[in-house]
């Protein structure tokens, strides 16, 4: 009996390119496979525009505060102009709703309006209609001609660079799956990194003429550093004691710690390479901004994203990040 083999399931970003990458953009000096789309505005200014979508059950859980996910929704959106260089501007929003519930409706613009002014970002439109909960925002920011930051600009002997600290929104969903089956509720500094990201805007911002390529760290960090090391065809050795794990992750084992550090994703915060002699300028903006930037690793001529211990012996984490489409993501 003759048997069609089975066939392998699309990831994500395999789906994105076999459907809807059409090549090089055409009017846009920068398309799809980066963390925004770079779009001509005038001689000294581009126009960044970035979409993310939020999907109860996928990406929050039924019982997140609203506040907190209006924050979050749009932190997701600034969190990408931030790993492009941009200063935002303007989103427009999309809500599928369940139904008119306007006590949830007034907790939820609090939270996305109370973001939105801290960055000096306005609402300009979108759309509203009956539905499973799913928030759509796509936000629009600025950034000064071919000032840009890029996945594709990594170069040999570049250092790897991350803000802040890694991991405990990781954690979050890991505990949270487990209250959703009777287990204990997940603690508040975890859930508060997962629930109120902060989008390093002002980072972003700094690093336009200090890094070489960035991206935001939402897949994990692993992850999200293979699609730098891909554009720019080049190959990473991260330092896996170099890597900042939360102190909210203290008392967890130090090899699960690092673990959802490296391949947990919903940081938020951004990885970027930088030149060896911007050193001494990054480790002073991390002071200005009181933000801990960390050196963990180097970019090398090759492919691909590697991780050492403290003896260079390579170490292979269980997974390298989450993808929507994956056989072990459902």
């Amino acid at each position: 009996m003759n048997r069609t083999p089975p066939t392998r399931a699309l990831g994500e970003f395999e789906l994105i390119g076999r459907f809807f990458d059409r090549g090089p953009a055409r009017r846009a000096a920068l398309g799809i496979g980066d963390d925004a789309a770079l779009l001509p505005a005038s001689a000294d200014h581009e126009r960044v525009v970035t979409t993310d979508m939020l999907v109860a059950g996928r990406h929050f859980f039924d019982d997140v505060e609203p506040a907190s996910l209006g924050h979050k929704a749009l932190a997701v959106n600034l969190s990408d102009l931030a790993a492009m260089g941009a200063s935002p501007e303007a989103f427009t929003l999309a809500v599928a709703l369940p139904g008119v519930d306007e006590t949830w409706l007034a907790a939820f613009a609090r939270g996305l309006f109370a973001l939105a002014d801290a960055h000096g970002c306005e609402l300009v439109g979108g759309d509203t209609t009956r539905g499973p909960l799913c928030i759509s925002i796509t936000a629009i920011g600025r950034v000064p001609t071919g000032c840009a930051l890029r996945r594709d600009g990594a170069q040999p002997g570049d250092d790897v660079w991350v803000s802040g600290a890694l991991g405990a929104a990781a954690a979050a969903v890991l505990l949270g799956d487990r209250v959703a089956s009777g287990g204990a509720p997940t603690p508040g500094a975890l859930a508060e990194r997962l629930d109120r990201p902060q989008p390093r805007l002002a980072l972003g911002i700094e690093l336009r003429h200090l890094a070489s390529a960035a991206i935001d760290v939402s897949d994990g960090l692993l992850a999200d550093l293979g699609h730098v090391a891909e554009r720019s065809r080049l190959a990473m050795r991260i330092e896996a004691g170099a890597v900042p794990i939360d102190g909210a992750l203290a008392d967890w084992p130090d090899a699960e710690a690092l673990r959802l550090a490296l391949t947990g994703g919903d940081d938020y915060e951004l990885a970027f390479t930088a030149p060896v002699e911007n050193r001494h300028a990054i480790g002073a903006l991390g002071s200005r901004l009181s933000l801990p930037l960390s050196r963990i690793g180097t970019v090398l001529p090759g492919d691909g994203v590697g991780v050492v211990d403290s003896h260079g012996l390579p170490l292979a984490p269980d997974r390298r990040g989450f993808d929507h489409f994956a056989a072990d993501e459902h």
